[in-house]
């Protein structure tokens, strides 16, 4: 009786610890799977921004080009009054 006894206890505590191991281990899996979702999204924000900023980058070097041709085009207008 009391053999039986222990062996119940040792088969609950086995079966308590087997799904304590089961919850930890869906509990890490939907966590990796969450941080794989986030990473993804973060990489394609990033990807996002660097095509922005070259985009950005392509419109600043054309003002500044556009902006000292005309400086260029009135340093020479103004030579050529003199």
């Amino acid at each position: 009786m009391a053999q039986t006894t222990a062996d119940d206890i040792k088969k609950m505590a086995q079966q308590q610890a087997d799904q304590i191991v089961k919850n930890a281990e869906l509990t890490a899996r939907k966590a990796t799977e969450d941080l794989s979702r986030q990473e993804f999204e973060l990489r394609m924000k990033l990807e996002e921004l660097k095509k922005k900023f070259t985009l950005y980058k392509s419109k600043m070097e054309n003002f500044i080009v556009t902006q000292l041709d005309l400086l260029r085009s009135e340093e020479e207008n103004t030579e050529n009054d003199d």
